[in-house]
């Protein structure tokens, strides 16, 4: 039976692997010569063009191209070749430095470059420098804010809620508890100006405070319904009257875990007395400086920029309604929000981000 030619072979010495390596590990920049050094390193090991293509998903006529240029001009055929146009008006040197000083220093008149001081202080024009930062995913004018937990218990708070996040115990119902408080009922100084066709909604600067509200909520880990409460004030008092509820609305015969943080208001003795009387339900603690592992906060955060960020409230009686009506539409089509990452996942990040601040030299 005839057969097609065979897959030219491949040996590598050892800087070409160490060169196609570090291509294989780019996965922004220079995304094609990363696949076609995947294809060459694959290809040495001994696979056959259509065992490679079908392990990254090519045509089969694209690894046969790969691996013949690759044997004819060994790694500079894998490099695109230069394009007609204007040549290059910024040596790598030119880029090198303009990274090191993006990385490595600061204006003497500011707490970070801008594109244009930048390119004055290096002479080169401000295009550039913008192209560059955004060829290597640098934004000078951006900043993140973290904070570390310090509570003896982080371990074993991340992996209880972790694991009941990912494996609810049966015949319970996992509810993320909390409370957002101090919720202003604000109104602007002059009516809203509707979107028209080229021109923003607009609203003016200042407001009236008519009040605030304080608002409880548990969200069903498996559904994505929420039960909500809204209160005058924020004491264990209110809190107690919260869980009263959460017990009415859920079946008896179903345990109840709660994740809720270590406000005070939760761990009063009234609190205490109740939770004796009622063992169905279980309360499982976030670490202290870590409200991202309730997912209720990640509820909270749509209804604020969904609802609260933009709307005007003359009185507080208007603010709950507006939440209460809110929380209806929510729960007529929820939308559960689904944990991915383990305990494991979670410590390694955290461990992974100790060791680069502590390696920073600060």
């Amino acid at each position: 039976m005839a057969r097609g030619p065979q897959p030219l072979p491949i040996d590598l010495s050892d800087d070409e692997r160490e060169q196609l390596l570090s291509w294989s590990r780019r996965r922004t920049s220079a995304a094609g010569l990363a696949m076609r050094s995947r294809i060459v390193l694959a290809a040495a090991e001994g696979g056959s063009n259509t065992e490679i293509a079908a392990r990254f998903e090519l045509d089969r006529g694209t690894v046969r191209r790969w691996r013949d240029r690759f044997v004819e001009a060994r790694l500079d055929g894998l490099v695109d070749e230069p394009r007609p146009g204007r040549p290059r008006s910024v040596s790598d040197a030119e880029v090198e430095q303009l990274i090191t000083k993006t990385l490595e220093s600061a204006p003497k008149d500011a707490t970070h470059w801008s594109t244009r001081s930048m390119a004055a202080h290096l002479g080169m024009s401000q295009s550039t420098v913008s192209r560059v930062w955004r060829a290597f995913g640098l934004a000078p004018h951006k900043t993140e804010t973290w904070k570390l937990s310090k509570d003896p218990q982080f371990t074993d708070k991340v992996r209880d809620i972790v694991g009941l996040y990912l494996d609810p115990p049966e015949r319970a119902l996992v509810l993320c508890v909390d409370e957002k408080t101090q919720v202003q009922a604000l109104d602007r100084t002059a009516p809203t100006f509707p979107m028209l066709p080229g021109t923003p909604e607009r609203a003016s600067h200042d407001y009236v405070r008519h009040g605030t509200s304080s608002l409880y909520a548990a969200l069903d880990l498996a559904t994505g319904k929420v039960i909500g409460s809204l209160h005058s004030r924020h004491r264990a008092v209110e809190f107690g009257k919260f869980l009263r509820k959460i017990d009415a609305e859920v079946p008896d015969d179903l345990e109840v875990h709660l994740v809720l943080d270590n406000a005070s208001t939760h761990k009063t003795p009234a609190i205490k007395r109740w939770l004796a009387a009622h063992p169905r339900f279980v309360l499982h603690f976030t670490p202290t400086s870590s409200s991202w592992l309730n997912l209720v906060e990640r509820w909270f955060a749509e209804l604020t920029t969904k609802k609260l960020q933009r709307s005007a409230h003359r009185s507080v009686s208007a603010l709950n309604a507006d939440i209460r009506s809110w929380i209806k539409t929510w729960n007529d089509n929820p939308k559960p929000y689904v944990w991915t990452k383990t305990a494991d996942d979670i410590l390694s990040s955290i461990a992974n981000y100790c060791r680069r601040i502590s390696d920073s030299g600060h």
